[in-house]
């Protein structure tokens, strides 16, 4: 953690930096606040509009975890059976990968009309968006798996469902996890292009109606508010990470 610290202060530091050059370029300059506010003003807002900021941000927390959770579910079942079955693997994985040159923005507008403004569109989008790089980190992470060890459990007469739960599974997880801290971020921004479609609440719709009225400032607290569930998100997967992987994190203590 102390390590953490010690080397967060410089990125820190240099968005700081970039917030007051940003203030003074500004003030100085007298850029109008509905074409590029300050930060100060976006900050006030952020404070003086929270109580009805809230329930947008509320929707959108509980909209991305539903949907990341589904995605991750479907992503990793989607990499199991692609990694146990190599005939449907190798008939279906190229489909999954023309799959995601759909532009979701292009997607979304035939979810609504085929399943209505309802929020089964919406957990549709988010789980497109996510699936995918689980399903592809944990077939990578399947392939790491030494070989020497799979040829000794087979020699000792392991069952291929044996191979996978105490051999293959294991090696994968760090692979894995690399996949579920993509798909964590994403999952974010699946759920505001998802809110775009007609929601009620939400960052998308608090977002679209700022930008309709030129409350730039409140689009501003929008995005700064997707960057920073993004970064919880990710910390998140990352502390399950570090605790799930302990010998993962002492392999790379000895080095």
């Amino acid at each position: 953690m102390i390590n953490v610290f010690r080397k967060g202060w410089r990125p820190a530091a240099v968005l700081l930096l970039l917030f007051i050059l940003w203030e003074l370029a500004v003030n100085l300059a007298e850029v109008p606040a509905w074409l590029l506010p300050p930060p100060t003003d976006i900050v006030h807002e952020a404070i003086s509009g929270w109580e009805g900021f809230r329930l947008h941000l509320q929707s959108t927390v509980m909209l991305s975890l539903l949907g990341f959770l589904i995605g991750a579910v479907i992503g990793l079942l989607t990499a199991v059976i692609l990694h146990l079955l190599p005939f449907i693997r190798e008939s279906v994985y190229p489909l999954l990968i023309l799959s995601q040159n759909v532009p979701i923005i292009v997607l979304a507008p035939l979810l609504v009309v085929w399943f209505g403004f309802g929020i089964l569109p919406k957990l549709i989008v988010i789980t497109l968006v996510c699936f995918f790089p689980i399903t592809v980190a944990a077939l990578d992470g399947f392939r790491q798996t030494p070989g020497e060890l799979r040829h000794y459990m087979l020699m000792a007469g392991a069952s291929k469902g044996q191979l996978f739960w105490k051999l293959e599974l294991p090696y994968s997880l760090p692979s894995l996890f690399s996949g579920l801290k993509i798909s964590a971020t994403y999952s974010v921004m699946g759920a505001v292009i998802s809110e775009w479609l007609g929601a009620k609440a939400g960052i998308g719709v608090y977002m679209t109606l700022a930008s309709s009225s030129f409350r730039t400032d409140r689009v501003f607290v929008a995005i700064f508010t997707i960057m920073l569930l993004s970064l919880l998100f990710f910390g998140g997967i990352l502390l399950a990470e570090r605790l799930l992987i302990k010998w993962k994190s002492r392999e790379s203590a000895r080095k």
